[in-house]
This record gives structure tokens, sequence and C-alpha cells, in this order.
């Protein structure tokens, strides 16, 4: 009888066993799954759904330090104004907000300044140039042009809010044609990414643009960001994060859509950039 119990107790031990390791095997398996979908770099939290399409991860961030009592004001040169070609001269107020300041950023590997917070400066929806006094001077070519300015945090995300940002139309020198630029229609314009990520950078690249007139929605207007040949649909008005984007040049168009998916009519929201990652040295 007693060699009966041993066995039978032999048996229940091996059952618990092989029941305790199957339970174990199924929460790592479980703990393994979470790890291959949670985000792959510290940095910005997603907010809202992460896109992954071909290799390449995106998602809205909007987590960044606000500033709301910030405001941005051109003095020159003046809204309408005519100035002489060449170097001119631009001139800010500025008001709760300090150039030149870093600006706090949880973990991460996106690119930063390490001259700090900055103006961007952005004639004719080209490339920006970033300025950490609010004096300076820019050549412009003759012509009509249209002169977007905002503030941007450190490592190059716009401050989205009404008084963070200027648009207005300046004439330089005696131009034959006329430009056709509505202030008070929708329009859209590039900030980000821009030039050359190296190393670290190249993990996390931020897509940021700027609207006016306008905002985004799942009903409304939206903007389609085509990364390398991949389209995704963005209806929030955000800093987006790309991951998984490839050594070398990348190209992205991003275009303003109406709630029909047609291009808004205007000169600047339909347009297309590349930029460049290199491994580090």
């Amino acid at each position: 009888m007693k060699k009966t119990y041993l066995v039978l107790a032999s048996a229940l031990m091996l059952g618990f066993t092989a029941c305790d390791t199957a339970r174990q095997t199924q929460e790592a398996g479980t703990q393994a799954t979470v790890a291959e979908t949670a985000p792959t770099n510290e940095g910005p939290m997603p907010a809202g759904p992460v896109m992954e399409k071909n290799g390449l991860r995106v998602f809205g961030f909007d987590d960044s330090p606000k500033f709301p009592e910030s405001q941005l004001r051109l003095n020159a040169p003046a809204a309408g104004s005519t100035v002489a070609p060449g170097p001119v001269a631009f001139n800010y107020t500025l008001s709760n907000y300090e150039l030149t300041k870093m600006t706090h950023m949880e973990g991460g590997h996106m690119a930063n300044s390490q001259k700090g917070q900055h103006i961007h400066n952005i004639v004719d929806n080209e490339p920006y140039t970033a300025h950490y006094e609010t004096s300076f001077t820019k050549e412009i070519p003759e012509g009509e042009h249209v002169v977007l300015s905002f503030l941007s945090r450190s490592y190059h995300e716009s401050l989205k809010h009404p008084g963070a940002y200027d648009l207005r139309k300046i004439t330089v020198g005696s131009p034959t044609t006329r430009l056709d630029f509505d202030l008070q229609a929708p329009h859209m314009f590039y900030s980000r990414p821009k030039g050359e990520y190296v190393g670290p950078e190249t993990e996390q690249v931020m897509l940021d643009f700027y609207l006016v007139n306008t905002t985004l929605s799942p009903d409304g207007n939206k903007v389609r960001a085509t990364i390398n040949g991949t389209e995704f649909m963005l209806d929030r008005w955000l800093p987006y994060i790309m991951e998984g984007l490839p050594m070398g040049e990348n190209t992205i168009k991003l275009e303003l859509l109406d709630k029909d998916g047609n291009v808004v009519p205007g000169p600047y929201n339909s347009v297309t950039r590349t930029f460049t990652l290199k491994p580090a040295a």
C-alpha cells in the first residue's frame, strides 16, 4: 500500500511540475510579444496609434514641454512692405520664451541643436534657417515673398499655438510679376526632417510641419505623408516620430488634403523633400 501511495504522489508531483513549466513558458511567450510591440527606443510616448508599414513605424507625440504664454512678433520687415534686395534685416519681439535654452527631452535620440531654442524663418516654403537671436539679416532675391516665422524647441519641434508664429508677404526690390498668395486661406509649410542625421540621430527622426488657417481631424483635412513610397495618413496636427528609416537618402512628400482626399489649393500644400541618414563614423 505504501508503495502505491508513493507512486501516486510522484505522479502528482510530476503533473504539477509540468503544469507549472507550461505556465511559465506561456508567460514568457506573452512577455516576448509585448516587448516586440513596445516602442523600439526611449523617447516621446505615442499620442495615439503606432502606424506600421513596410518596416516603418510612425507615431505622433504630445509630451514635449509646453510654452502656452510665449509670443513672437515680427517687427521688420513690416507686412506688405517693400525692402531693397540683398541682406534683408529681420527684427522680432519675443516674450515668455528663452532663445538658446536647451529644451528638456525625455530620453530618445532625436536631433537636438546644441545652440538651444530658436526661431525658424521660412521664405516661400524653402528650407528654414534657424536663428538664435531676435535680429539678423538674410539674403532674399528680388520678388514678392511669403515669410513664415515660428518658435522652435531646441530639437526643432515647432510651437503650434496662435501667438507662436507670424505669417506675412513682403516685396523685395521692384518685381515685374505678382505673387498670388491668400494669407487667409489654408496653408501647410514644411519644417522637418532636414539635412543629415548621423549615428543615434537616425533612430528617431522627427516629422514636423506648420499649419495656418486650418486644422486636422479624422472627418476633415488630413496630411498624407509618403515616406520612401509608403503612405501614412495623419489626422492630428502633432510632431511625428519615424523609425526604421534606411541609411542613405530618404524622400518624404507631404500633401494637405481636404475631407474628400483632394489636395487643398495653395502653393505650398504639396511638397517633396529629401534627407540623409548616415551611420556613426
